[in-house]
């Protein structure tokens, strides 16, 4: 996970984007005129991702640029993007259960997503406000577009309750205790979640608690690893390892050393909700 030279800022979601969108973000790095690559850790979010630039993934043994926008969907292991010189990106951090209603997609696609949409209407003039350093403009106009979209959006009670008790909870709450929660059998809960975010509830309920613990470890990269595991409900210390290092592709421990050092030397992680959120 390489260092760079970052900037990154959070803009708070309007209160009736609030179901739908955690918040928008908007992240500038520079590089060299080289390739370099950088890794975007899971999370429990979805993300649509305008950018201005070059962001490139391999995809048969070469770098593919990537359109302006694509989506992230939830992640089960890192993903390695690759860009050169001055990259910008204008961010929309949505909950898994209700991006693909919103956008009108089919549900169930993870990963790195290219999908043809009518929001790519607003690459042009995005890039003319990111290029007159207009970010807060930018932000707005995005934010407008999804109001548009959310005001033809029902919301599903029920998914709403259980995204609630499943973030209050940090992803530490049982499958039936998010159905209590939402009012409703396992059985319902489970079918619509998946039939909305194309995950389980534990899919997901594992994904935030592994950034908890992501995040807590970089703040802190001396925490008792387990101290933690107890803290975060995992049953011990290797089932927190284990569960970490299938998300992060390395051991806790490890992660911490990586973050210790980069603290020492005034480096910046890219973690695409401690996103700066960092996660």
């Amino acid at each position: 996970m390489p260092p760079f030279n970052m900037l990154h800022q959070e803009f708070e979601a309007p209160e009736a984007l609030r179901e739908t969108i955690r918040c928008f973000w908007y992240n500038k790095r520079m590089s060299g005129n080289e390739p370099s690559g950088y890794e975007v850790i899971p999370d429990g979010y979805a993300e649509i991702i305008f950018y201005f630039g070059n962001i490139s993934i391999e995809q048969n043994g070469s770098l593919q640029q990537l359109p302006s926008p694509f989506m992230m969907g939830l992640l089960n292991q890192p993903v390695h993007f690759y860009t050169e010189g001055q990259l910008e990106i204008i961010g929309i951090r949505c909950f898994p259960w209700v991006v693909a209603d919103l956008l009108s997609l089919p549900s169930g696609k993870s990963g790195v997503q290219v999908f043809e949409h009518p929001m790519a209407t607003l690459q042009d003039n995005l890039s003319r406000l990111v290029a007159d350093g207009q970010i807060e403009e930018a932000i707005a106009t995005v934010k407008e577009y999804f109001l548009d979209a959310q005001s033809g959006l029902a919301t599903n009670s029920m998914l709403h309750k259980a995204g609630i008790a499943m973030q209050a909870a940090k992803g530490n709450l049982s499958v039936s205790g998010v159905a209590e929660a939402a009012h409703a059998t396992v059985r319902t809960l489970e079918r619509n979640f998946k039939q909305s975010s194309g995950h389980t509830v534990k899919d997901v309920s594992g994904l935030m608690r592994f950034e908890q613990v992501r995040n807590r470890l970089w703040l802190e990269p001396g925490v008792s690893l387990t101290s933690l595991a107890y803290e975060m409900g995992y049953t011990d210390q290797p089932h927190l390892s284990r569960e970490f290092k299938r998300y992060s592709g390395t051991t806790p421990a490890a992660f911490a050393r990586n973050a210790k050092n980069a603290k020492s030397q005034n480096l910046t992680m890219f973690l695409p909700t401690a996103k700066g959120d960092k996660k």
